[in-house]
């Protein structure tokens, strides 16, 4: 099973100098996969928790990638419905051709009501706009590549019924994001999905956290730890590790979550 982690690509401590340091401690410790996130348009909904700058994935991905040698890129998740399909299969083909075969597009369907309003595109249509998208990319590609397959692995995120089913019809993997260990362990049990990789938190605590509801990856570096082998035991390809916990203040601080990723680097091992 591959780690992945999650870089804050916005806040008030975000940089290109931060950017680059989160990129080569990732590569560095031995991470298989760096991923940021998307907004287009800023607005007070998304800023209370992801404010400006907030650095476009496709353009810091590109970037990066320059920077590195061997991590895979990748978008926890782009927002289908921001863009023209056919403009984010260009993107994204480009961005795979010019990293190497290195990029994974994450998809969802947003949840920033005034996001939408700003850029034109009708909130509530979003669902059945990303199901129309994806199978434009899904063209795009097979015409591009000329042998019917498409070249970038699609992640397909939520865990709505709708999000399985979009899943199953145009995803190569379900990329849960922050849930509990039990809700996942029932998904998937109870559907058969093409593959598994969730993102989930990472907060390490002191002591223990008893809590029924306690999301995977917070806790001790023990349940942590047992949290990513129970994850590998129900499939997962990859687990993306989550630090930002929702506060922009926290983008000052990187070292914490640095610490926390050094931690985890240093005891996780997949049995072979």
């Amino acid at each position: 099973m591959q780690l992945g982690v999650n870089v804050p690509n916005f806040g008030p401590g975000t940089d290109p100098g931060v950017l680059r340091d989160w990129a080569r401690l990732a590569e560095g410790l031995g991470f298989d996969l760096l991923m940021v996130s998307d907004h287009v348009a800023v607005t007070p909904d998304v800023a209370e928790r992801y404010p400006e700058p907030f650095y476009e994935p496709f353009t810091t991905l590109s970037w990066l990638a320059g920077l590195t040698t061997r991590l895979r890129l990748g978008t926890t998740v782009l927002v289908l419905p921001y863009r023209h399909p056919l403009l984010v299969a260009r993107m994204a083909a480009n961005l795979n051709q010019l990293s190497s075969g290195r990029f994974v597009l994450g998809v969802g369907v947003g949840w920033a009501r005034q996001e939408f309003d700003a850029l034109g595109v009708p909130f509530t249509a979003r669902g059945r706009l990303a199901d129309e998208y994806l199978g434009a990319l899904r063209d795009a590609w097979r015409t591009e590549t000329g042998d019917g397959t498409a070249p970038i692995p699609v992640w397909v995120g939520g865990h709505s019924e709708a999000a399985i089913r979009r899943t199953v019809r145009f995803g190569d993997a379900w990329h849960p994001l922050r849930l509990p260990l039990p809700l996942m362990r029932s998904v998937l049990a109870n559907h058969s999905l093409p593959a598994f990789a969730p993102r989930i938190a990472l907060r390490m605590t002191g002591t223990p956290v008893d809590d029924r509801e306690r999301p995977a990856g917070v806790g001790t570096i023990e349940q942590i730890l047992d949290d990513l082998d129970q994850l590998r035991l129900l499939g997962a390809a990859t687990v993306v590790l989550d630090p930002y916990h929702g506060d922009p203040e926290e983008t000052r601080r990187p070292h914490a979550a640095w610490q926390a990723l050094t931690a985890v680097a240093t005891h996780w091992r997949t049995p072979s």
